[in-house]
């Protein structure tokens, strides 16, 4: 996911993506635990989306604050 196609989603639409990608990190924490993880990256990949989405969400929400300041 590129943060380009990110900044075009509605903060909302943001929100589900990320509690989407948590569920799919707890899935991916489970398998690595239990050793059925075949693809030990997909973890990275998946935390780094989501570091993504979370300073996305926080530059919306300080720009929204911005602009009602004003």
């Amino acid at each position: 996911m590129k943060a380009v196609e990110l900044r075009t989603k509605e903060l909302t639409d943001l929100e589900k993506e990320l509690l989407a990608l948590r569920k799919i990190q707890f899935g991916l924490r489970l398998q690595l635990k239990t050793q059925q993880l075949a693809d030990i990256s997909q973890v990275k990949k998946v935390r780094r989306d989501i570091a993504r989405i979370k300073t996305i969400i926080r530059e919306k929400e300080d720009n929204n604050e911005f602009r009602q300041s004003k």
